[in-house]
């Protein structure tokens, strides 16, 4: 495939590598800021998708001009939630094709799938309270992650005594998960989940070693919505069962 790549940072440069490796062809690079379609509206003639991974801030519009231009989109970009059912609609206006996620990475995926199994399980554990951390580097924008958020609405969505969740633990209502996020120098990924009584602990957790696992969960995206039109999951893509 051609691929576009809309985010040239760290995370953009790992995609560049591995898509190579993987025989693929990158035919244009932007960082976050200097997308600029309307200077030249041939610019995306001879791209099959583009992957995006930039913030919060450049993501909607971003994402309006490269469904308006027909492309094929993967979308690993967070904090920009509030606008998902308004990229919805705009995808099917224009006919095109999406995926987005919290989080591309094979095995966050995995630990997604053992939460929501976790908790459905602990729904009939009155006994267990559960509390969710995440931990990333300082320069990360967006607080809670939105593998956090993801990881607390798999939790809440399974647990009855649940209704929503809390950043921090202040003031926390009773039907209220709290998820602490920590910004701290020079650490790998974490999400932790711990289920808490008074006899005992359960601890579920997933730590990123590098970037390498989103960058190869985006590049599969990419080649499964090739030549597709709608809007997927990674779930579809890495054929992991929900039930």
């Amino acid at each position: 495939m051609k691929i576009a790549l809309i985010g040239y940072g760290k995370m953009g440069k790992i995609i560049e590598t591995m898509a190579m490796e993987r025989g693929h062809e990158i035919v244009y690079r932007a960082t976050s800021t200097d997308f600029d379609w309307k200077t030249n509206p041939d610019i995306s003639k001879n791209w099959d998708c583009a992957i995006e991974f930039t913030n919060p801030e450049a993501v909607v519009n971003n994402l309006k001009h490269l469904i308006q231009l027909g492309i094929p989109t993967v979308c690993g970009s967070t904090g920009w939630n509030h606008a998902l059912s308004e990229i919805h609609d705009w995808i099917k206006i224009h006919d095109g094709t999406f995926i987005t996620a919290s989080n591309f990475s094979v095995g966050v995926n995995l630990f997604f799938a053992l939460n929501r199994k976790l908790a459905q399980m602990m729904n009939a554990q009155p006994d267990y309270t559960v509390q969710l951390e995440e931990i990333h580097h300082t320069e990360k924008k967006d607080a809670p992650s939105g593998t956090a958020i993801t990881t607390a609405e798999g939790i809440i969505q399974e647990m009855d005594r649940l209704e929503a969740w809390q950043l921090g633990a202040e003031n926390l209502p009773e039907n209220t998960l709290s998820i602490q996020a920590l910004r701290l120098p020079q650490v790998p990924g974490t999400h932790t989940v711990t289920y808490n009584s008074p006899i005992d602990r359960i601890v579920l957790s997933h730590e990123a070693h590098n970037r390498s696992g989103f960058a190869l969960g985006a590049i599969l995206s990419a080649e499964f919505i090739h030549q597709k039109k709608g809007i997927f999951t990674i779930e579809e893509v890495l054929n992991i069962k929900n039930d």
